[in-house]
């Protein structure tokens, strides 16, 4: 496996590698990689050729006051994950080689899609994602990426953007991996105290209820608002809980719902605060947890 730092070096690395002949995957990360980015990266290399894993903390996703400063790094760490899983190329770029003096290009999603759920609180928070996946794209050039479907909302922008420009990118969402306790896997969960880690289970807890009540056989199960109580009191019991929101809506669209109709889908979606660490969650009700 090779660790590339620039655009050409890449560029010469996948000539070498015979990519003109080969399919490509990409997996899009912030690194810090632990077994949710492993099982993309898997993933990505069962159904290709090729696999680059990009490891860049992308600085116009982050928001004032957010973790950008902090946010966890560690390429040795990366590089020998990623290697395991599979991947033949690491594209650990810097800031500067990715935004060049002067870039004042941006990629918008505009719509309600991106001012829901996190975009709620985070305003400049998608364009910052759109921006970076469409470079990484015309950079890499894959054949696939691969997203994990705890990012929902993310999974949704992406895709709307790859079809409204027609990108020839097919996006693979692949299912939320979770630690034994039941905890969905994030760069994220090591700023929280053993008390905050504890206590963020309610979030698990709090969707399989909900998956739990959807599975009743009364009308009442269905409805968005009695499926969002019940997620809500599981959280809020918590004593170090700070919900933002809970959500229950469309799984394509992000759309508030009154109900999950018959034969329908719908995301229940999760975003809550222990201290200064904001953890998201999702399932699918209606189907299996994961797409």
């Amino acid at each position: 496996m090779k660790l590339v730092t620039t655009i050409a070096q890449l560029r010469q690395e996948l000539k070498a590698l015979g990519r003109k002949d080969k399919t490509l995957g990409l997996v899009p990360t912030m690194g810090y990689l632990h077994e949710g980015h492993r099982s993309l990266i898997r993933k990505a290399k069962e159904q290709n050729d090729l696999v680059v894993v990009s490891d860049f903390v992308n600085p116009t996703q982050f928001g004032p006051n957010e973790d950008y400063d902090k946010y966890p790094r560690d390429i040795d760490r990366d590089c020998k994950a990623a290697e395991e899983a599979g991947a033949d190329i690491v594209f650990h770029p810097d800031a500067s080689e990715i935004y060049v003096p002067g870039a004042s290009t941006e990629v918008e999603v505009k719509g309600e899609t991106t001012h829901k759920l996190c975009g709620a609180s985070r305003p400049i928070h998608f364009k910052g994602v759109t921006t970076i996946v469409c470079t990484l794209f015309h950079i890499v050039q894959p054949d696939r990426a691969y997203f994990g479907q705890k990012d929902a909302q993310q999974v949704v922008v992406v895709k709307k953007m790859v079809r409204d420009l027609h990108i020839p990118v097919k996006i693979v969402p692949c299912p939320i991996v979770r630690e034994a306790d039941g905890l969905a896997k994030s760069s994220r969960n090591i700023y929280l105290t053993p008390e905050q880690h504890q206590q963020a289970l309610s979030l698990s807890r709090g969707l399989q209820k909900a998956r739990d009540f959807f599975a009743g056989s009364t009308a009442d199960h269905t409805s968005a608002e009695k499926l969002k109580k019940v997620i809500r009191q599981e959280i809020s019991a918590q004593p170090l809980s700070d919900i933002e929101y809970v959500e229950v809506v469309d799984t394509d669209t992000l759309d508030k719902i009154e109900k999950i109709e018959p034969g329908k889908r719908a995301l229940a979606a999760v975003a809550v605060r222990f201290g200064s660490t904001r953890l998201i969650d999702n399932t699918i009700l209606g189907g299996k947890e994961n797409v």
